[in-house]
């Protein structure tokens, strides 16, 4: 659990910025490199910043590299600098792509790395995504230093997130509880938490496991509970299209499995024109070539759900997506948000 003694022990200096995946995908296509060095951009914060290791750590197993030819290219965002408002005040997702994506379109990076959840519905003119690393836990961390659960949270306990669809989940469960604006990294987030802004808050576990910090969580929450955000634990890497020589370095790192679910959980975003303004939520899942797909609708009280599933073969992941989209749309009228 996460007392506040741990939580203190982490908020000091570390040195571990990621734990690489010891599960690299091996290939016999090779491509080798002359002069040219390979540039990554990200974000820079250490989540952002491990998610841009790994993929160095990838490429460098994948084709025979030495990482001195890899350069990890820290870009800050807008998002990164507006840290006292929401989002779904100033601009939405895009604002933790826009600055990567212009570089791409200039050439200055050669791909950009993303937490997928972050990414918009629709991409601008010209990138794409081409590469899924395989995904980490999806779930939602339930973080607080003071209860075990939602359920034991004092009536009227205070609880941060800047995300509407958490809080509008929170609300449908626990509609006593007020929630606050908490922006911010993991760290930023925990040290509020430390500060006693709010007496619990939410984070990915993806995130946690990825920075070595699954110790600190104080439960996981399952998905019947609080469905995860659309792509939440997949890293997607963005290439400008006519890139084809990212496009064959990445090739062989693509994740086919992580690839179909979020195939139907973003076809089920782009139809409900989905954004950080919208509590939407969506969930698929691949055994044996079928897809089993949930997708979540709230308004933003948390006081209306509209929901929808699907069930298919993996070639049909994307029309899933759309159909159910399409379900909860008539469904919630003009109660949904957009």
């Amino acid at each position: 659990m996460l007392t506040p003694a741990k939580l203190k022990t982490f908020l000091e200096p570390s040195r571990t910025l990621y734990t690489a995946h010891s599960n690299l995908p091996v290939t016999p296509k090779v491509i080798r490199l002359q002069t040219d060095r390979i540039k990554i951009g990200t974000r820079g914060s250490p989540l952002a910043l491990a998610q841009a290791h790994e993929t160095r750590d990838r490429l460098c197993k994948a084709h025979d590299l030495d990482p001195a030819v890899i350069d990890i290219v820290v870009i800050s965002t807008t998002g990164d600098q507006i840290q006292n408002r929401p989002l779904s005040e100033i601009g939405g997702k895009g604002l933790f792509t826009k600055e990567l994506e212009e570089q791409l379109h200039d050439g200055s990076i050669d791909m950009a790395v993303h937490s997928m959840k972050d990414m918009p519905a629709v991409l601008p003119d010209g990138l794409e995504i081409c590469c899924l690393l395989e995904r980490e836990d999806p779930r939602d961390a339930f973080m607080s230093p003071v209860a075990k659960s939602i359920a034991d949270l004092p009536e009227g306990a205070t609880v941060g997130s800047s995300s509407v669809r958490r809080a509008a989940q929170l609300l449908n469960i626990r509609p006593d509880l007020e929630i606050v604006q908490f922006r911010g990294n993991v760290q930023t987030r925990l040290r509020k938490l430390e500060e006693g802004v709010a007496a619990a808050t939410f984070l990915a576990c993806a995130g946690l496991n990825r920075l070595g910090m699954t110790h600190l969580m104080t439960s996981a929450i399952d998905p019947g509970i609080m469905l995860p955000a659309v792509a939440q634990g997949a890293i997607g890497i963005e290439i400008a299209t006519a890139n084809e020589r990212s496009r064959a370095l990445l090739e062989p790192l693509n994740h086919q499995h992580t690839s179909i679910c979020i195939e139907a959980e973003r076809a089920f975003l782009k139809e409900l024109d989905g954004s950080c303004r919208t509590p939407l939520a969506g969930h698929a899942t691949l055994a044996d070539n079928v897809v089993s797909f949930n997708a979540m609708a709230l308004t933003l009280d948390g006081q209306k759900v509209f929901t929808a599933s699907r069930t298919g073969q993996a070639g049909e992941a994307g029309r899933m997506g759309l159909d159910a989209a399409k379900e909860i749309r008539a469904l919630a009228g003009t109660d949904l948000v957009s």
